[in-house]
């Protein structure tokens, strides 16, 4: 008697699980290529954490709270590690809509990668599109950033204007100093005429020649 319901219950659960059955999934899992000389085989435990995660990941969404591993059937596994599998409801003895299927798996894909040590590339749930990573947040605010860079801006320019306007003002003074030089230069240059050398003329103070001065002229008034 346990035989036959034994046969019954393996017979309704290989027609519920078959490829391309409603409301069954298809699974392909690439262990080597990610993992390498790492690579783990894959035998009846991890078939049964994989049940075990579909099942959790069922347990997560209203009304399936009592989703069991044994109610997630698994068929036609390969070598190459592919399988289909289906969820199932033992009371109406009928597999779960796809629809529900489908949530319960994205809203956990990222947990059920990690139990593997996978990916979305790696673990492929063929009917079930592939979840992008949640996007990260950087460890410093972007304004944080923002302000930083325009506040380095300001102190370059400021440098290089107060730089710019030190070097012309040293511009400046080397100018005049330079023309002062040149103007007593050539207020003190001796002219040389017929061997003897001549003082220059005070332009601006004007200069008298002796030679011309009268006798009265030479004597110091009293």
């Amino acid at each position: 008697m346990l035989w036959l319901l034994f046969f019954l219950v393996n017979a309704i659960q290989a027609e519920l699980c078959q490829p391309d059955a409603e409301n069954a999934f298809k699974v392909r899992l690439s262990i080597r290529t990610a993992l390498g000389d790492k690579a783990y085989v894959w035998d009846t435990s991890e078939e049964y954490l994989f049940k075990a995660m579909v099942a959790f990941s069922m347990r997560k969404i209203p009304n399936r709270e009592n989703t069991e591993i044994s109610h997630v059937l698994l068929c036609n596994v390969t070598q190459r590690v592919s399988f289909w599998f289906v969820v199932t409801d033992p009371s109406k003895n009928h597999t779960l809509p796809a629809a529900e299927v489908q949530s319960a798996i994205r809203m956990n894909r990222n947990r059920i990668n990690n139990a593997f040590f996978l990916d979305d590339h790696t673990l492929e749930f063929l009917k079930i599109p592939s979840t992008l990573a949640p996007p990260t947040d950087p460890p410093v605010p972007i304004w944080i950033i923002i302000f930083g860079v325009v506040f380095c801006i300001v102190i370059v320019a400021t440098t290089l204007l107060v730089l710019s306007g030190i070097r012309q003002r040293r511009r400046k003074n080397k100018g005049a100093s330079e023309v002062d030089d040149t103007e007593d230069k050539c207020e003190n240059t001796i002219t040389i005429e017929n061997g003897i050398p001549c003082d220059p003329l005070d332009i601006k103070g004007g200069h008298i020649n002796e030679v011309f001065l009268t006798e009265d002229e030479r004597l110091t008034p009293l």
